[in-house]
């Protein structure tokens, strides 16, 4: 069937209207997909920001820091030589005793009445001796005389020596029971701080049974161990900075008192003695202290922050170059200070970054802030 012309028209102006509106969005959607970045693109994160620190120069020498156990200079423990129940405690615990006071007593009864029967036999004994050289003087002058025969002059003699060898046994029997009456006072054999004591009397105690604990602190030993290859640079006399690990106390005037010529089979490190002078108390005994030795010259080194110091695969620090890349320098620490390390470096440098992160790398790009 045909239609009619004027029918036609607006069909075709129709389809006309549609293809031009759908070219519209066509040329719309390559357009904001022109606009849009290309999925999976990558845009490049800016590089971190570090802080900088300053380094300033000091003068310091090589050194090696050990560990070591403070030991009295002298330490005892102390008992009676004879048995005997214990009568008197003298001193308490933490009293400061000099040499020769008496720290405890056993009873005395038995041993003081053995004394004044020793006593009274030397008295006997020399009442002896002098009527019997008495004698023998006046025998010795009538023999002259014609008085008393030769015979009786030689036997008054010979009792006389007889009385005098019993007046020797007799003082020497008194000798001992005073030697033994000494014996039931304990005195301190050196001038020291009393650790421990008996807290009451009345015990019976054996010969040689450990009672009081006597200490002698106004001078410390630390005793430490040093590698072999540091021997020979220490040398005795020599001073040494000492500090408690737990307290902070800390010395300059410590010195090298020995450096035993063997070492530990153990460990194969040379044993070191240091003296560590405490008259004023400020370390405490069989606490751990730090020495620092030692071990040459005085050199050009820094002082950086603590925070600064990075320990990973060696003490190194980290510096920025004049391009903003980080660089590693390794170091060799000198001293540990409260905040603060000194270190020995072969590079120079005048600051280094403060606080650096796991990140932070060779050749890594920063901006300073």
């Amino acid at each position: 069937m045909n239609l009619p012309s004027n029918s036609r028209a607006p069909r075709a102006l129709a389809v006309a209207g549609l293809v031009a509106a759908t070219l519209s969005v066509s040329a719309c959607s390559r357009a904001d997909a022109s606009s849009t970045p290309a999925a999976g693109a990558k845009t490049e994160a800016a590089p971190p920001s570090v802080k900088l620190v300053s380094a300033r120069t000091v003068k310091a020498a090589p050194r090696e820091e050990v560990t070591g156990t403070l030991f009295p200079a002298q330490m005892l423990q102390v008992g009676f030589e004879v048995g005997g129940r214990l009568a008197a405690v003298k001193v308490g615990k933490g009293t400061v005793v000099k040499k020769g006071d008496v720290l405890g007593q056993l009873d005395v009864e038995i041993v003081d009445a053995q004394v004044a029967q020793a006593e009274a036999a030397v008295a006997a004994a020399q009442a002896g001796a002098d009527m019997a050289a008495d004698v023998a003087a006046r025998n010795q002058t009538l023999q002259k005389e014609g008085g008393v025969s030769d015979l009786q002059n030689r036997s008054t003699a010979a009792q006389a020596a007889q009385a005098q060898a019993q007046l020797l046994a007799a003082k020497a029997q008194l000798s001992q029971a005073r030697a033994a009456r000494r014996r039931h006072d304990l005195k301190a054999p050196f001038e020291g701080t009393l650790i421990d004591a008996p807290e009451q009397t009345g015990a019976t105690v054996g010969p040689g049974t450990p009672l009081f604990n006597l200490e002698r602190l106004d001078t410390l030993l630390l005793k430490t161990t040093v590698a072999e290859s540091l021997r020979a640079r220490l040398k005795p006399g020599q001073k040494v900075r000492v500090e408690s690990i737990a307290g902070g106390a800390f010395t300059e005037d410590a010195v090298v008192r020995t450096i035993l010529p063997s070492a530990d089979p153990a460990t194969r490190r040379v044993p070191v003695e240091l003296a560590v002078p405490n008259a004023d108390g400020r370390f405490v005994a069989h606490t751990l202290a730090r020495a620092v030795l030692q071990l040459g010259d005085d050199q050009d080194a820094r002082v950086v922050p603590g925070s600064a110091l990075s320990s990973a695969n060696g003490d190194h620090v980290l510096i920025v170059g004049s391009g903003g890349e980080v660089k590693r320098v390794d170091v060799q620490v000198l001293e540990r200070r409260e905040r603060e390390v000194v270190v020995l470096a072969r590079s120079e440098f005048e600051s280094v970054i403060d606080h650096p992160t796991p990140s932070l790398s060779q050749g890594s790009r920063v901006t300073v802030k």
